[in-house]
């Protein structure tokens, strides 16, 4: 896994979205779970984070609505190699992988669905 390399966060309603991460890649093995059958949504998370307990509704609602996609949530306390490797920052994150764990999309704080579908949208 290589460290996220890009051009800079850019703002987008509620939270940072940076375009893609350009070669990361994420697998089962890294996730502790298999990847969705067309996209995943990676949440990292932690104990006290309420905007994360609304994150968790949202990517389930779209993973529950979008055929093949997966929400995968990490609590990135207990994964501090995985969270220092990807340059997370705060939680939530959200990272939108494509069937074959491309990180095409990463976003901090609380997402809107719509948003959520829209980035979907380059991982499919």
């Amino acid at each position: 896994m290589n460290a996220a390399t890009g051009d800079g966060p850019k703002t987008s309603g509620r939270g940072r979205v940076r375009e893609r991460d350009d070669g990361v890649r994420l697998d089962a093995a890294a996730l502790g779970t298999g990847l969705g059958e067309r996209a995943t949504l990676v949440q990292f998370s932690s104990a006290f984070c309420a905007p994360c307990r609304a994150t968790r509704r949202v990517l389930g609602e779209v993973a529950r609505m979008v055929a093949g996609v997966t929400h995968v949530e990490i609590d990135a306390e207990s994964r501090l190699g995985l969270v220092r490797a990807l340059g997370i920052r705060k939680t939530p994150t959200v990272l939108v992988l494509d069937a074959d764990g491309r990180v095409v999309r990463r976003a901090t704080g609380q997402p809107r669905t719509a948003d959520v579908i829209a980035a979907l949208g380059e991982a499919v």
